[in-house]
């Protein structure tokens, strides 16, 4: 197995040569932020629901038990958390980086695919009947029976907006990608029998669970508006944990690729003929009187 304790690849000795080496991730990074953001700002489809249809809009409207912006401190901050304390112990800024990329990467992507399909979907929720009509009194189009809304826009616009779930797809992206995380350094799969490992690889994937029980709980969304966006969030944190660290249960799955990339070609440097330095200490004239 390897597993060597170099001198330590610190933020301040490598921080800038590692993240010019990805200087395109950070920048299309930063452009899945921007197309994300704008996501949320266009009109969803507004799909037609009449007066038959309200059977199963018709639950309380209230605030949710998760409000949006906590999403981002539990699946992404508390993971940055738990990154820092292993670079505090490891000083591998590797593995810093490629974590931190790795998840952001992850929420992201999953971010940028809930609400393109969101916008296209247009699915109402659960509790679409109050957001469409606070006063409780249905007003329906004459003509062709869909709904003629009156309450808030931005509420209404949110009310076409249940599938897939963004706060399940969110958090399955960030906690699994943890849980990945997590099964890497402490070798949950070294055929050791050591079980007790798996609980704490579970915890965060039961986090994201109980974040998705919630979004029904609140009427928020139906359960397969759950069901999916915990396939998407899952997905994207497989596929983005795997670009950077190798599977787990690997031999070397405690660390990130570039790690091993990085002593790979520092043995090769070593091994190299021509990595031979003259000595200081000869002059001109004896390198030019050295026989060829």
């Amino acid at each position: 197995m390897t597993d060597m304790f170099l001198e330590a690849h610190t933020i301040r000795s490598h921080g800038v040569r590692v993240a010019r080496a990805h200087l395109h991730s950070w920048l299309m990074l930063i452009l899945l932020g921007v197309i994300d953001g704008l996501l949320n700002y266009i009109e969803p489809f507004h799909r037609f629901i009449g007066k038959d249809m309200m059977m199963d809009l018709k639950f309380p409207f209230h605030k949710d038990t998760i409000p949006m912006w906590a999403v981002p401190a539990i699946v992404v901050f508390l993971p940055f958390f738990i990154f820092g304390l292993y670079y505090y112990w490891r000083k591998d800024i590797y593995d810093l980086h490629h974590a931190v990329l790795g998840i952001l990467y992850s929420v992201l992507l999953t971010g940028v695919i809930t609400d393109s399909i969101k916008d296209a979907v247009g699915r109402p929720r659960p509790n679409f009947f109050y957001r469409c009509f606070p006063d409780g009194k249905a007003v329906f189009d004459q003509v062709n029976g869909d709904v003629v809304c009156h309450g808030d826009a931005k509420i209404i616009k949110e009310g076409y907006k249940s599938f897939p779930s963004g706060h399940t797809s969110w958090s399955f992206a960030g906690l699994c990608f943890l849980s990945w995380y997590l099964s890497g350094k402490i070798r949950a799969f070294d055929r050791e029998g050591h079980v007790a490992k798996n609980c704490i690889v579970i915890i965060p994937v039961l986090v994201a669970a109980l974040i998705g029980i919630s979004r029904v709980d609140d009427y928020w969304h139906h359960w397969t508006d759950v069901f999916a966006g915990a396939l998407i969030g899952s997905s994207m944190a497989a596929f983005c944990y795997l670009q950077f660290f190798p599977f787990p249960h690997y031999d070397d799955g405690w660390a990130p690729h570039a790690y091993f990339k990085m002593l790979a070609e520092r043995q090769r440097s070593a091994e190299s003929p021509e990595s031979t330095i003259t000595p200081l200490h000869k002059n001109q004239s004896d390198i030019e009187t050295q026989p060829m």
